[in-house]
């Protein structure tokens, strides 16, 4: 599969803050992703003492960060800085809702988007959308979330970067979709065309009480590589094919609980949640730029969901 031509913007009857957005954006058409995004990697692990602090106490005035939330809050115990941008919490930092038909929230960071998915298109921005296919990277599951319901969650450079599954599951299949290391931010968002459908990203089908749960992970610029805890780092040089995993006949299944961290980001970007219809209702509080924890109720489960599997 080769990566999907970049098309900039294109005028028309724009707002002005269309333009302003357009005008701004137009450095993610030309800046060389691929390029900014391997130094990211690399200067994120270097390891001389002197690099690392200045690194990490600059990030901690930059973004205000909290570390009295944070399972180790010595600075000088991390190696480098991006084992300090990947830093677990305490668990006491992030409860779990007591009722069992909560589905959690797998991230920190705020609602880009959320709500039905209309037959097969997910609402991007104002002017925007996408399809199931395109988002998946393939037609095999998008009936499943036909009708549906999705949330966009959007996670900025302060917020925590572990991802949990929001509710308990059975791995199915991964898949790892090559493509463009466009920004994420809200400004890009609202300006790049099928932007989430564009970028690399990290597809996982999990069964459900709810039915067929689809998580994916969605690359950005200087989003130095996405990992799973079953696979570790997915894609360093982001220039890899098309890769597929199936697990749903291993001997040991991979199974894991409500709030279970399955991967994390090293730096920050998008996480997308895809329910099948009949199978989830999003909570009252899940509407568009809600600032979100990990952890809290996100939705609930419906009392007869769709069976799970395609």
């Amino acid at each position: 599969m080769n990566k999907p031509p970049i098309s900039p913007p294109t005028s028309g009857s724009l707002s002005p803050r269309q333009r302003d957005n357009r005008l701004a954006a137009l450095d993610q058409y030309l800046a060389p992703h691929g390029r900014l995004t391997r130094l990211m990697y690399r200067a994120t692990r270097v390891r001389a003492p002197w690099f690392k602090r200045w690194q990490i106490n600059w990030f901690i005035r930059r973004y205000g960060v909290d570390m009295s939330i944070a399972a180790q809050p010595d600075l000088e115990a991390y190696p480098d800085f991006n084992t300090f941008f990947t830093r677990a919490l305490r668990p006491e930092a992030r409860p779990l809702p007591a009722d069992p038909n909560a589905i959690i929230c797998p991230v920190d960071g705020a609602v880009s988007q959320a709500g039905a998915i209309t037959k097969d298109r997910l609402y991007q921005a104002k002017g925007h959308d996408y399809t199931l296919q395109t988002l998946l990277g393939g037609a095999e599951h998008a009936a499943s979330f036909e009708d549906g319901v999705f949330a966009t969650l959007y996670l900025s450079p302060k917020d925590y970067h572990r991802v949990h599954l929001p509710l308990a599951g059975q791995l199915r299949e991964m898949t790892y979709v090559p493509g463009q290391l466009f920004s994420v931010s809200p400004r890009t968002v609202e300006t790049i065309p099928g932007l989430f459908a564009r970028n690399e990203r990290l597809v996982m089908i999990f069964d459900t009480a709810c039915g067929p749960l689809a998580l994916i992970m969605v690359g950005a610029m200087f989003v130095a590589g996405m990992e799973t805890v079953w696979s570790g780092l997915v894609s360093v040089d982001h220039r890899d094919k098309p890769r597929h995993w199936e697990y749903s006949k291993r001997t040991v299944p991979l199974r894991y609980a409500r709030g279970e961290e399955i991967g994390r980001f090293n730096m920050g970007s998008t996480v997308i949640l895809l329910f099948p219809a009949g199978g989830a209702e999003l909570a009252p509080t899940i509407r568009t730029g809600a600032p979100v924890r990990m952890g809290q109720h996100f939705a609930s489960l419906i009392a007869n969901p769709p069976p799970s599997g395609d």
